[in-house]
């Protein structure tokens, strides 16, 4: 959203004029009519970016430079610039400073249209030194306006790429703690599986019931223990056999096919 426009105490010839838009200045740029130089800036954007605030700066023919009407405009200029480059050198801070993903999102929200408005400044002050290739001030800033860009750049990929990694480690981390519990699940399935049948056959036989078989010879006993270690084994075998996969799709199916 932006601020309305403010007509300022400085005359503009009438081609100038009817560039401008009637609610406000619009996006960084510059307006280049009968050897007045309008350069129309943003400050560095906070929070989501959402609002714009202009700076208005007027070259006069005669070199002199206007801002907000007829303020002196050199200063304002430059400290518009070097006030990306302060925001900049906070970015880089918070950012060496940030310890967990939360962290470096918070610092990528704002950096984004922070780092889009660096940009547009930089091609302004470009077009600028088009239309005014003899001042210095303009090739000084725009030269200023480029390292700040650059470095910007640089920042927010920088953050994006720490970003991603920490949440990459993340997932790793958790597909591997999730793993060792699936293999410690199918361990005490498989103990739970052979030892099932022994525990079954041991209770059935442990009951305080006659069941004739009291007085059998020893080798009952361990025929009887074979035979549960035995099904404990098949029913290990059973539980450890993999789903059968799913089956292809059909050739025909009307699906696929494109008409």
């Amino acid at each position: 959203m932006s601020t309305r426009r403010i007509d300022y105490d400085w005359e503009l010839p009438p081609e100038m004029q009817q560039r401008l838009g009637g609610s406000s200045y619009g996006a960084q740029r510059v307006i280049h009519e009968q050897g007045h130089l309008m350069v129309i800036l943003h400050e560095p954007p906070t929070g989501t970016g959402s609002e714009r605030k202009s700076a208005v700066f007027l070259r006069k023919p005669d070199g002199t430079w206007l801002h907000k009407g007829n303020n002196p405009g050199e200063r304002p200029l430059a400290k518009l610039v070097e006030n990306y480059r302060a925001t900049l050198a906070a970015f880089e801070v918070r950012h060496e400073a940030a310890e967990n993903s939360e962290a470096l999102f918070q610092i990528l929200g704002p950096l984004i249209p922070l780092s889009r408005a660096a940009s547009n400044m930089q091609a302004t002050l470009q077009a600028a030194r088009e239309a005014v290739p003899g001042d210095p001030m303009i090739t000084d800033l725009r030269d200023r306006a480029v390292e700040i860009g650059r470095g910007l750049e640089l920042l927010l990929a920088d953050t994006r790429m720490s970003l991603d990694y920490r949440l990459a480690h993340a997932a790793e981390q958790q597909a591997r703690a999730a793993n060792e519990v699936s293999r410690a699940q199918h361990k005490l399935n498989t103990i739970a599986a052979l030892t099932f049948p022994l525990m079954a056959i041991g209770a059935a036989f442990g009951m305080n019931l006659h069941s004739g078989v009291e007085n059998l010879p020893g080798w009952v006993y361990w025929a009887i223990f074979g035979a549960g270690l035995f099904m404990g084994v098949l029913l290990r075998g059973w539980v450890k056999v993999p789903d059968a996969p799913a089956p292809p799709a059909a050739a025909g199916s009307g699906i696929s096919k494109r008409k």
